[in-house]
């Protein structure tokens, strides 16, 4: 059995033109010229309404990876989507007994490397080296705390029993949080490039139940941690940009980052250069 859920945001924007004519003053022109009107374009949207139109994208962009994350807490103690749970795993492990791959562990990565080689092709996203490293930076540390703390927190058996760190996914929640972090990047480019990171994370996932390491509702909640995680570091970034490099005409050559990697469970400080 295999549920897949995609939600897209789409704000659209209106902008708005004039045009005058207007006549020098001149006693051989009729006066009528005076009387010529303004030519103004009418916006197709107001204004208002485009400020409508974001806020019910970004709840919209808040609520389905929130409704992901809820619907995997709700599942831990829930009979009957245990029961999903379970009849999930069966048939997985009825049509595919001896599965086993490592692709997933590598998976995972593959939308920030796509971001990282597009940009050195030439083809730019929304942000510079330096500021969607950070971005990226600052994904990965909510993304990693929060999956950290709440598999401690819940203590819930994996389906092959190897331990009790199974909720939420890590590896799931990393790879739509990077597939997330790619769509940000080049959505005024092409959706295309976000459908793409969407399937390689979607991928990642299901190879987690495939390989047995994960139930549905961990790897539905980890795609919901993933995605606000990376929703989070790009609205927390202006911020912390103003803070950072307060003269803009002065760009930092190096960062000093902190990073955790929980498949290792090592923390420790990144030194990033950024060349002039």
């Amino acid at each position: 059995m295999k549920k897949m859920i995609f939600s897209a945001g789409l704000a659209l924007g209106a902008f708005t033109c004039s045009v005058s004519v207007a006549a020098q003053d001149t006693d051989s022109l009729p006066s009528v010229i005076d009387s010529v009107p303004t030519i103004t374009a009418v916006p197709k949207y107001p204004l208002s309404g485009n400020r409508t139109a974001g806020f019910h994208t970004t709840v919209a962009g808040i609520a389905v990876p929130a409704a992901m994350i809820g619907y995997g807490l709700f599942a831990l103690n829930n009979p009957t989507l245990r029961d999903l749970n379970s009849t999930t795993k069966a048939e997985l492990r009825e049509d595919h007994p001896q599965f086993r791959t490592h692709i997933d562990n590598y998976l995972q990565y593959a939308p920030v490397a796509a971001v990282y080689i597009l940009n050195a092709a030439g083809i730019h996203g929304k942000h510079n080296l330096r500021d969607r490293t950070i971005i990226l930076g600052i994904s990965a540390i909510l993304t990693a705390g929060t999956v950290e703390g709440v598999k401690r927190w819940t203590h819930e058996e994996r389906p092959n029993g190897q331990d009790f760190l199974s909720f939420p996914s890590g590896h799931t929640a990393t790879a739509f949080a990077a597939a997330e972090f790619m769509r940000q990047e080049y959505k005024d480019v092409s959706p295309w490039y976000g459908v793409a990171g969407y399937l390689a994370a979607t991928t990642t996932g299901a190879l987690r139940m495939y390989n047995n390491k994960h139930w549905l509702s961990d790897v539905v909640a980890g795609a919901g941690v993933g995605i606000l995680s990376t929703k989070a570091a790009y609205w927390m970034y202006p911020w912390i940009q103003r803070k950072l490099f307060k003269d803009n005409a002065t760009h930092a050559s190096k960062v000093i980052m902190p990073y955790y990697n929980p498949q290792f469970h090592s923390a420790g400080l990144s030194f990033i250069f950024f060349p002039r």
